[in-house]
This record gives structure tokens, sequence and C-alpha cells, in this order.
């Protein structure tokens, strides 16, 4: 028999309508709510990252579990209202009472459909158009099911229920608790061993391999890296030092207790009360600048918004964009909420900055402050003599993916999802990680200068390393598992250059070293006494024995890690095995001094726009350029990029992204490129060469 309508079943429009709320509450529990407190509830780094506090994070989760589900609600409510009404105007009245409940059957099926989606995704290999018929099929009938028997919203309306129980799993018991609820716990305070306090200047780089630093003789390339050979050369080198996480919630909390990862607890002082600047806060004053942690304690660093990064908007901004992939039918994997994090630059962040002199001779561009990460510059303003001991501390996004930077400072943009693997994709994501490398030793030479103006460069203790790698080999690009299996020399050997008060000579150490000895090393150096046990060693002390390396892809769950030798990695084995640029001998040279031949056929430049009026003030360019060539080219034919006459790259012709892009070729000479209108052209590289034009 059919289902009765909700006013029959209820007894009243009023407590119809309440019944309707509740089953959709309990849908977009199943749909929205579960699914993004979840993801972001394990991902407190997140919360961290954009400056959200207490009321953001509730604001948000409020607006996660209630906002779609009324938004949803109100508009069954007002087209049954309109169409009823329609009906009833035309057909005669009491015709159009089925309306309401048609709307609300509707809405149903669609978040029935979209809960298919995900679970299709979730247990199946079935994508795109055949997931999303599936899931349309599925959300008919479950429609149906709800139409025409009232037991189905009967659970609907027990399952109301639901988006609380995530809600309050999420605010007591995620990792996330911690950032939401914080309390305030002392740490142990390490007391003075010594008379000799020097300042401490420490660099944390994040997603930065030893191996992208190295020549093929195993040391640094001085050429493309100059102020890293600098560092090399005046400090103590620790080339066998390893990371124990290739996760930085997990890493950098590693790195500053001492302590290898037991637990996902959020990278917060509630969670980790033990650690560097509670040790040092007794007797350093601190500066410190953290990205996604909040690790020194209020009590010690008072807490301070960091302009640009958002808050509850770019909260809402990003939850919208992982919903978004989570009810996507052509999106494999679940959003991971680092894609989202990037240095926000001075501009974005309101500062204003005076022109700096540029260093590099082909910087023609007025925008190197303007797009410099505004944390390294208030870690720079902080690099000044002072009465007592400080601690001067900076985690770094960089050269951490987005790659956005060419080593002059000025930014580029990448189009959204551009793939990082696969033949072809994986050489450019590696040519923009080492250009990105380019522009950090651009940062680091900037430190080293303030430092040596201020006078601290000699009296100080300067620390520079990386939480983890990454792994550029073909297959198993990124932090995966995989990778650290097979690629361990990518993910695990990292930077690490310590500089002792008066040293100038550079010292190469090869002793065995995992970075829960960091801390431990420099509270030796720095003359503090921790007051808590660590599973570190102290550099200054003792030497770790050789031997298997300790990797956490799980708190608690260390991998014992013996593929890659510290020999391969210094020696330049361990980069990744990836084909030379093609077209060298081509890149620079003018189209003039090359055959053209015949028109090739068509192209399509995704940012051809971008070329018709570029800003000299505006510190960006269209570095990246990227499109769409007919079916009929084959993979791997050559394309040049050419930029007012002159090449700039040759890239191959690449099996199509999941956006249908065939190209991508990156101009990281920015000299090539003029105030207002640029000419760029795209040329088929045919035997000879011959340059033969594609039109578009």
């Amino acid at each position: 028999m059919p289902r009765p309508g909700a006013a029959e079943r209820t007894g009243g429009r009023g407590r119809a309508e309440l019944w309707a709320l509740a089953e959709i509450l309990a849908l977009c529990g199943l749909v929205i709510t579960q699914p993004l407190l979840d993801i972001t509830g394990r991902s407190p780094d997140f919360f961290l990252f954009h400056d959200a506090d207490t009321a953001d994070i509730l604001l948000l989760v409020a607006i996660v579990a209630l906002g779609p589900p009324v938004l949803l609600w109100g508009a069954g409510a007002l087209v049954g209202a309109l169409v009823g009404a329609l009906i009833g105007r035309f057909a005669g009245t009491g015709r159009g009472r089925g309306a309401r409940p048609a709307a609300q059957t509707a809405t149903v099926g669609l978040l029935l459909a979209l809960l298919a989606v995900q679970a299709g995704k979730y247990l199946s290999g079935v994508r795109g158009w055949p997931l999303l018929a599936l899931a349309a099929v599925a959300g008919a009938g479950g429609a149906y099911a709800y139409h025409r028997w009232r037991v189905a919203g009967q659970l609907l309306r027990v399952a109301a229920a639901g988006p609380l129980v995530f809600v309050l799993l999420f605010v007591f018991a995620s990792p996330a608790s911690a950032v939401v609820l914080p309390a305030d716990r002392a740490g142990g305070v390490g007391r003075s061993a010594g008379a000799a306090h020097p300042p401490v200047v420490m660099l944390v780089l994040d997603e930065f391999p030893l191996v992208s630093l190295l020549d093929a003789r195993g040391a640094i390339d001085a050429r493309r890296f100059p102020h890293f050979a600098r560092l090399a050369g005046e400090s103590t080198w620790y080339r066998n030092a390893t990371a124990v996480s290739g996760f930085t919630p997990y890493a950098l909390p590693a790195m500053v207790t001492g302590r290898y990862p037991a637990r996902p607890d959020a990278p917060h002082y509630t969670r980790y009360p033990d650690n560097l600047f509670t040790a040092f806060g007794g007797v350093y004053r601190i500066e410190a600048e953290e990205s996604i942690s909040q690790l020194c304690p209020p009590s010690r660093c008072p807490e301070r918004k960091q302009p640009g990064r958002g808050g509850l908007p770019a909260l809402l901004r990003e939850s919208a964009a992982l919903l978004g992939q989570l009810v996507s039918p052509r999106e494999s994997g679940r959003r991971d909420p680092e894609e989202s994090y990037r240095e926000p630059t001075r501009r974005e962040a309101g500062e204003a900055a005076a022109p700096a002199a540029p260093t590099n001779p082909r910087f023609r561009w007025g925008a190197l402050d303007a797009n410099q990460p505004a944390r390294f510059a208030d870690f720079l303003a902080t690099l000044r003599p002072t009465a007592r001991p400080t601690l001067h501390f900076l985690h770094l996004l960089l050269p951490h993916s987005p790659w956005n930077y060419l080593p002059s400072g000025v930014r580029y943009e990448a189009p959204p999802g551009m793939p990082n693997d696969g033949a072809g994709w994986v050489e450019l994501a590696y040519q923009r990680h080492l250009l990105q490398v380019e522009y950090t030793d651009r940062l680091l030479g900037e430190t080293l200068r303030r430092l040596e103006a201020t006078g601290l460069y000699d009296r100080a203790l300067v620390v520079l390393t990386a939480d983890h790698g990454v792994s550029f080999t073909p297959g198993v690009q990124g932090r995966g598992i995989d990778a650290i299996r097979r690629a361990p020399g990518e993910m695990l050997w990292v930077p690490l250059f310590i500089k002792r008060p008066g040293q100038r000579s550079g010292v190469v150490d090869d002793r065995a070293w995992e970075h829960v000895d960091l801390l431990p090393t420099v509270a030796d150096l720095a003359g503090i006494e921790l007051p808590w046990s660590v599973d570190g060693v102290s550099a200054v002390r003792t030497r770790r024995p050789d031997g298997d390396r300790q990797f956490h892809e799980r708190p608690g769950e260390p991998l014992r890690i013996s593929g890659a030798t510290f020999a391969d990695v210094v020696s330049g084995r361990a980069r990744p095995a990836l084909p030379e640029p093609p077209g060298a001998d081509l890149v620079g040279r003018p189209v003039a001094d090359l055959p053209v031949g015949p028109p090739a056929g068509p192209v399509t430049v995704g940012n051809r726009a971008d070329f018709a009026q570029l800003d000299q003030d505006g510190g960006r360019l269209p570095a990246l350029v990227y499109g769409n060539v007919p079916a009929s080219v084959p993979d791997g034919t050559l394309l040049a990029v050419a930029v007012n006459g002159r090449i700039g790259a040759v890239t191959p012709v690449l099996r199509p992204d999941p956006r249908g892009r065939r190209f991508a070729a990156l101009l990281p000479d920015d000299s090539l490129f003029v105030p207002g209108r640029n000419r760029l052209e795209i040329f088929q590289v045919a035997d000879g060469p011959v340059l033969r034009p594609l039109q578009g």
C-alpha cells in the first residue's frame, strides 16, 4: 500500500516538517557531517595552519552539521509549497497536497545517491559516469522505498541522532580535540647546565630530501645552491641524518621532544608538554614561528594570529573543496587537508615592504619582498642581539608543495588537478621541486646575511634541517608507505647542518643520526639540561650505533628501514631515476635562428589569456604553460614553448591527465617576460630540428 502523506502520518503540518528535517539531518550526517569531521578530526594541523581558534572550529562544526540539512529542508519546503500552490490554482483545491511529500522524497533520493557515490568509491573500482549511473539507480531505489514503506522514514528519524554523535566524537575524542578544547599544561623546564647560553637560531624546512641538494659526486651543488654550500662549509654537516616520520604532525613533535611518535596526537602543547620550548623557556626568551603546530605554550609564546591564514572563511572554503571531492564520482582518493597548506606571502598578509635590492641579475620584476612568505619576514625581524639569550625558531613550509616559486622569487600558479605522478608528469613535478629548493636557498642566503649584519652569526648556535623528505621515484611519488619502501633514500635522509658559536670551518660527520637526536644535541650545545628522558642521543656526548633506521608511518608502529644505504644517498644514487629534460640544446635560442616549417595543427593553451597583460609589480608570471593537442599527435612528440621569440622550454606530449591536459611546460627564466602583452608560441619539434607552429 502506498506510503501515507506526511500530514496524515504525523497529525499536523508542523510535526510533518520536523520529521522531514530529522530525516534530512540523518542523511546529511552520513553524506556530509561524518566524513568531513572524520577527516578534519584526524588532521588537527588543518586547524592550526589556518589559525582557527575554538570559536572558529565550533562554528565550522555547527555549519557542517546543521547548514546543509536546514538548507535542503528549507528548499524542499519552499519548492513543495510553490508547486503545490500552482497545482492547486490550476487543477483545483486539494490537488497540490502531494507536492511537499514529493519534494521530500526527491531530496532523500538525492542524498542517497551521494551516499552511494561515496560507498561505491570505497567498495569498488568504478568511477566516472558508470558510478554516477549506479548511484542514480541506488538513489531512485531508495527514494521509492522511502515513498512506499513507512519504516524507511522511521529508521531515518532514529538515525537523526547520528550527527550529534559525530560532533561529540569530533569535539571530545578526535585528535583535533586538543585544538578545540585546549588546556595549558606545564611542561618540564630545563635547567642551566653551564654558564654559556648562546643565541639559538633554528630553521626547520619541510618536505626536503637531502638528495635534492647533491650533485653527481654526492656533494652539495654549490652552483645551484650556493647558500646551502656556504652553510655546509662553515658548520657540521650530519650527512647521515634521517627523519622518523613522513608526516609533519608526527615528525616535528619527535624532533622537539626527543621521543619517537607513540600516539596519533595533535602537534599541540597539550599533547606534548615536554618539548624544546618548555625546556628552553626557563633560561631563554622564545621567538617561535610555527606553521602547522602549536607546540610552544601560551605561557612561553603569546598566541598571535598569522595574517593571510583565513580563520573561519578558509576553513569553510577548504571544507567545501574536501566535500566536493568526497561526492565526486571521478576522484578515487580522499583529499588530504595538507594539500591546502601554503605559506601566505607578505602581500597576502597585507604587510608593507620596502623593495629589496634583487640579488639575481635576471630578476626584473618588482615584488620580491611582497612574494616572500610573511612568517619568514617576521622571523628575520627577530634576528637581533638581545640581553637575554633567545631561541629563534621557524618552521617554514618550503620547499614543500605546492611548488609555486621560481628561483628569483617570482610566483606562478599551477592549474587545479595537475598530477605529480605518471610518465612526464613526475619529471615536471621534480623540476618544479628543484626550482623551489633554489628559492629556499635564496631565503637561506637572506637569513645568513641578516645574521652577519646583526653580529649574531658568530655568536649563535645555528641549526638548519627538515622534518622529512619526499619521493619522486616514478610510481611512488609522494610520501606513502610504498614510497618509504621503494625510495627510502628520498624519504628518510634530510639536510642537517649545525654551526656552533664561532665555527667557520666545515666538518662532515657521518655518524648515524635519527631526528629524535635533535633536541638532546641542541640542548647540550645550548647548555640546557633536559628534565625528562628521551629516545634520542646527544651527538655531543655519545654516538648512535649504526644499523636500521626507525620510521613511523603510524605512531607506535615503527618500521625498520634498511633498503637504502648512506653511501647510496651521499653518492647521489638515491636520487629518482628520471630521464634528462628533452631539448636542452633548444632552450634559450631565438626562434628566428631556427628553421620554421608549415603549421602542424591546432593547440589549446589553458592559460593563454594570462599572457595578454603582465603587471611588472604583480610579482607573478604565467611560467607554467599547459594545455591540449589533438589525439592524433603521438605521446612523446616534443613541443617547444617560446615567449617573445625565445624558446623557454621543451616538453613532450603526455598521456592525458584527469582534466584532459596533454602537455605542461615550466619556463624558469623570468627574463623571457616583459611588462604588458607577451607573445606565446607553441611549436611541434620535427627532425632537423624544425619548428612547426601549432595554432590556437
